[in-house]
């Protein structure tokens, strides 16, 4: 299947996840360097973590409006060129005000990512795949993240913590020229495009096209699926998932340092272990929820089963985590966490494209995405005050993160389900 050259887009598209992920973990690799050679303490480090989501989380339903309105390729490509550009810019920052300008630029930058690639991915597959193409788009950033660790570890000792951020800065870059040489909004538009995979593309999205339970003789707008208990369900599972995700991303490094006495080398590689599982775990969601669609026929039931036991049970283990002695018992826990919490990560998005008109997909995901981001902005700023106000002591911020996911999988549970009588509804999936 690889062959294909939707599948090509794909696979641009997991190589600019992992791009993401290692630039966007850089800052937490770094971060015991940077608190040294800048005198942070750690509620001021976390300021500086919760600092990148409030323009990340802001852009994110910008990103996904301007990806309906302008095209998803040329939104795609504008976020890897500023976020990059920011990234290296990072090098610069003297003082707290300065990383923290640099902070909210960069999740600017970041912010349109997720809804743009979305966006590509509606544009390029048949509705049977969706999933099944998100779930391997997104494995690209927990492999960043892995990748994060021994390559920013390594450039950090090696030529100290700024010209890490530079070197990162070109990669991306370089990804960005390949972009624009070789994708095209549809595939409509582009000669590599076979006329046998162009028909079974427009004929699985045509077959996406109808929903059901819409109001009659209207189209749903975007003000409308903002209301809807599904999309809000969906957010917050959504945030749930982030909490757990940026507790990790920005506090699990410096834990391992301070909590286990770690060095900085040794941190770099245990942090790997989550992330590679969390790759795997990305990969295998999507196919998973398409699975038990095919098998059942009912979308929504899919993704609400995944949403709700894999959530669980990251609920479960990362609540441990900081509970155990061993640095190896909070690695392997955090890792199984981690890896549950990422077969959900393709999930928000296909029930987005399960629900919502083709037309409003970039923006309905933006705003979702919006909400979820929130949990970047609140949960590493209060970790931070958590650990500073117990005086180092972490196993609350821990037990408070696998509250969320508990609460993210109940809401699953109650609210994404199949829709009775009118308002927004599933669409129509034909199975082949």
């Amino acid at each position: 299947m690889f062959k294909s050259q939707r599948w090509f887009v794909v696979g641009l598209l997991f190589l600019a996840g992992v791009i993401n992920y290692l630039d966007r973990a850089a800052l937490s690799i770094a971060a015991p360097l940077i608190q040294k050679d800048l005198n942070f303490s750690h509620a001021q480090m976390g300021i500086v973590f919760s600092s990148f989501f409030i323009g990340y989380a802001l852009f994110n339903f910008i990103g996904g409006v301007a990806s309906d309105k302008i095209g998803a390729k040329k939104v795609f490509g504008a976020s890897m060129g500023i976020w990059s550009v920011f990234c290296g810019a990072t090098a610069l920052a003297s003082s707290l005000a300065s990383l923290i300008v640099l902070r909210v630029l960069f999740g600017m930058g970041e912010g349109p990512f997720s809804s743009s690639n979305s966006k590509m991915v509606n544009n390029w597959f048949p509705r049977r795949e969706v999933a099944s193409a998100i779930g391997v788009v997104s494995s690209g950033t927990p492999l960043g993240g892995a990748l994060a660790g021994p390559v920013v570890g390594y450039l950090a000792i090696r030529f100290g913590w700024r010209w890490a951020f530079v070197a990162i800065m070109l990669l991306g870059l370089s990804w960005l020229v390949l972009w624009s040489l070789t994708t095209t909004e549809r595939p409509q538009q582009n000669k590599r495009v076979s006329p046998d995979e162009l028909a079974l593309i427009i004929e699985g999205q045509q077959q996406a096209s109808s929903m059901e339970n819409a109001p009659a003789g209207e189209q749903p707008g975007l003000r409308f699926y903002l209301r809807q208990p599904i999309i809000l369900a969906t957010a917050f599972a959504f945030f749930s998932y982030n909490y757990v995700l940026f507790f990790f991303l920005s506090w699990f490094p410096t834990y391992l340092m301070e909590a286990h006495h770690l060095s900085l080398h040794d941190m770099s590689i245990a942090t790997v272990i989550p992330w590679v599982l969390g790759s795997i775990g990305l990969a295998a969601g999507g196919f998973i929820t398409d699975m038990i669609l095919r098998i059942t026929g009912k979308a929504l039931l899919a993704r609400r089963i995944v949403l709700s036991v894999c959530l669980g049970a990251a609920a479960v283990c990362v609540g441990f985590a900081g509970r155990v002695e061993s640095m190896q018992g909070a690695v392997a826990l955090m890792s199984v966490s981690i890896f549950f919490l990422y077969v959900t990560g393709a999930v928000y998005w296909a029930v987005i494209q399960d629900t919502v008109r083709r037309e409003n997909v970039g923006g309905v995901g933006g705003f979702v995405h919006l909400l979820a981001n929130l949990a970047g902005v609140i949960g590493p700023a209060v970790t931070g005050f958590i650990v500073q106000a117990t005086h180092g002591a972490y196993g609350s911020a821990f037990v408070l993160a696998g509250a969320v996911a508990v609460l993210g999988a109940l809401c699953s549970l109650i609210w994404i389900r199949e829709p009775r009588g009118r308002g927004v509804g599933a669409r129509r999936v034909v199975v082949s």
